[in-house]
């Protein structure tokens, strides 16, 4: 099952995932919340920022995903419009991987792309 946020969907894995590295890493999630941004880099020009974030600005979308707090910045909306975060272990490493109907090239590694 797939949890959606206005632009984006994160499946229950990474959720999970992401529950669990926060509770590793002693994150109180009452008070920090996982943003996701998109940055300028890599070798295809843009690139995926995940991190714990107690700050709110005044352009951020702020969601709860099943216990899982969420801000996103309005520009890294724009760019994450329909896409997936996904967590995964197997043969093509391990980590975040996001699926993005919007990039048109995508680097070797899969950690940057381009619109």
């Amino acid at each position: 099952m797939e949890n959606t946020l206005q632009a984006i969907k994160i499946t229950d894995n990474a959720r999970q995932r992401i529950l669990a590295t926060a509770e590793k890493e002693q994150v109180d999630t009452t008070a920090a919340r996982l943003r996701i941004a998109v940055v300028p880099g890599g070798c295809s020009g843009l690139t995926y920022d995940l991190g714990w974030d107690t700050t709110v600005r005044e352009q951020d979308e702020v969601c709860d995903v099943d216990g899982l707090p969420i801000v996103i910045d309005a520009r890294s909306m724009a760019y994450l419009e329909g896409s997936v975060l996904d967590f995964s272990d197997g043969l093509q490493g391990k980590g975040f991987h996001f699926s993005n109907p919007q990039a048109v090239r995508n680097c070797a590694c899969g950690e940057s792309f381009g619109l």
